[in-house]
C-alpha cells in the first residue's frame, strides 16, 4: 500500500508539472527565460521518472541550446553548428580550469574515507562521546556530516552514508521519523557550505571570484549552522523525550582490550593517575607492557599538549611588542637638517665630489680684449661724446 501512495504522489506531481508547463508557458512569444524555466521543468520531470542525472543534464542541455540557436538564427541551418561548436568549447574550457580539477578529487577522497570505515568509526565515538546529551544520537549525526562534508564537498554522498550509518541505529533507538529524517537530510545539506565544498569551487569559477575568499567567507556561517541544528535537536529532545529517548546504559560501555582491562582492574578513578602508578610499579601490575602504559599515557595527554600549543601561539601573537625603528630627526624624511657628512675630505685620501652649483659663464670683454689687431692698421680716433652727437645729427637730417 504504500509503494502505492509513493507512485500515485510521483505521478501527481509529474502531471502537475506538466500541467503547469502546458497552461502557463507563452508559446507564441517564447523568450530566452522562458526557455530556461522550461528546460528546469522538464529536468525535474525527466529526474522523476528515473533517468540518470548525468545523462539528464547533459541532454537537456544540448537540446534546449539547439532550440535557442534555431529560435533566435536567421539561418537555422547553423544551429546544429553552433550548438556543437559551444558544447566542445565548454567542455575544453572545463577540462583547463584549474579550479575545477578539484571537484574530482574532492569526491575520490570522500569515497577514500567511505571505504576506510572512518566515518562508521567517528559516527560511534560521537556517539559515545556525547551519550549524556539530550538527543545524543541526532547530534551525533549533525558532528559527523559536518566533518564529513568538509571530506566529500557534496550532499549525496554525506545523506547516503549517513542514511546506512545513523538511521537504522537512531530508529532502533526508539528516535522519530522525521527528527531522524531531518537530522540526516540537514547534516548532509552541510556539504555546499562547509568548506571545502564542490559548490563554491563551481561558483567561484563561474562568477571570477576567488574561491579561497569564498572559503573564508562560508566558514564561519557552516559551523554557525551547525551548531543551530544541534542546539535545536537537544531543544526537542528536551520538551518531547518520547521523539528523542536518551542512550541506555547498558550501550553506553565500550568493550576494552586486554591492557586497558588490567589498567582499570588496579582500583584508580582516574585514567592518568592510574596510568601514572603503573609505570612506578612496573611488572607487578598485572604484566602491562611498559611500551603499551607510554602510548596511553601520550594518548591521554596529546588534547592537553596541543592546547597548550595553541595558547602558546595565541599569547606569542598576541603579545609579541611592535618593532619599532629609532630615526634620528636628521635622517627622516622632510628633515631638512640632513647632512650628508661630505663637508669635509674622508680619511683616505678621496677628493671632495664637485659641488652641485652651476658656474657663472665666462665674460665676453676678457676675450674682446685679448684679440690683437693686425699690424699696419690705423689707429681709431677715439669716440668721444661730441662726435656720437655729431654722427646723429647727420643721420637725423
Amino acid at each position: 500500500m504504500k509503494i502505492h501512495k509513493a507512485l500515485w504522489f510521483g505521478l501527481s506531481c509529474i502531471g502537475l508539472v506538466i500541467l503547469m508547463i502546458a497552461f502557463l508557458t507563452p508559446w507564441d512569444n517564447l523568450t530566452t527565460g522562458h526557455i530556461g524555466l522550461l528546460m528546469l521543468a522538464l529536468i525535474v520531470v525527466a529526474i522523476m521518472l528515473g533517468f540518470p542525472t548525468a545523462f539528464t543534464l547533459m541532454g537537456m542541455g544540448v537540446l534546449f541550446t539547439f532550440l535557442a540557436y534555431y529560435m533566435q538564427s536567421s539561418d537555422p541551418g547553423r544551429s546544429i553548428g553552433q550548438t556543437l561548436d559551444l558544447m566542445v568549447q565548454r567542455t575544453y574550457a572545463t577540462m583547463t580550469n584549474d579550479s575545477l580539477i578539484s571537484i574530482p578529487l574532492f569526491v575520490f577522497m570522500g569515497y577514500l574515507v567511505e571505504r576506510a570505515n572512518l566515518i562508521e568509526k567517528l559516527f560511534r565515538s560521537m556517539h559515545l562521546a556525547l551519550a549524556r546529551v539530550p538527543g545524543a544520537l541526532a547530534v551525533a549525526t549533525l558532528a559527523t556530516c559536518a566533518i564529513f562534508a568538509t571530506a566529500t564537498g557534496i550532499v549525496g554522498a554525506v545523506v547516503t552514508l549517513m542514511g546506512l550509518l545513523a538511521m537504522p541505529a537512531m530508529l532502533k533507538a526508539g528516535y522519530s521519523v522525521r527528527l531522524t529524517a531531518g537530522a540526516i537530510t540537514a547534516g548532509g545539506c552541510l556539504g555546499i557550505l562547509l568548506p571545502p565544498s564542490v559548490m563554491l569551487i563551481v561558483y567561484g569559477a563561474t562568477t571570477g571570484v576567488s574561491v579561497v575568499q569564498l572559503y573564508a567567507g562560508a566558514l564561519f556561517p557552516g559551523i554557525m549552522l551547525a551548531v543551530l541544528y544541534m542546539v535545536y535537536v537537544i531543544i526537542v529532545a528536551k520538551l518531547r523525550p518520547d521523539m528523542a529517548p536518551p542512550l541506555p546504559m547498558a550501550e553506553r560501555g565500550v568493550p576494552l582490550s586486554p591492557e586497558s582491562a588490567a589498567l582499570a582492574s588496579g582500583g584508580h578513578v582516574r585514567a592518568l593517575s592510574g596510568m601514572v602508578a603503573a609505570m612506578f610499579k612496573g611488572r607487578r601490575n598485572c604484566e602491562v607492557p611498559f611500551g603499551v602504559l607510554l602510548r596511553y599515557m601520550a594518548m591521554a595527554l596529546a588534547p592537553l599538549a596541543v592546547t597548550v600549543l595553541l595558547v602558546a601561539v595565541v599569547y606569542q601573537a598576541t603579545t609579541r611588542p611592535e618593532v619599532v625603528y629609532e630615526i634620528p630627526a636628521e635622517l627622516q624624511l622632510g628633515s631638512g637638517d640632513f647632512d650628508s657628512g661630505l663637508s669635509e675630505p674622508p680619511s683616505d685620501g678621496l677628493a671632495e665630489p664637485p659641488s652641485g652649483e652651476l658656474a657663472e659663464p665666462p665674460s665676453a670683454e676678457p676675450a674682446a680684449a685679448s684679440v690683437a689687431e693686425p699690424p699696419g692698421t690705423p689707429a681709431a680716433p677715439p669716440a668721444t661724446a661730441a662726435a656720437a652727437a655729431d654722427a646723429a645729427a647727420g643721420g637725423g637730417a
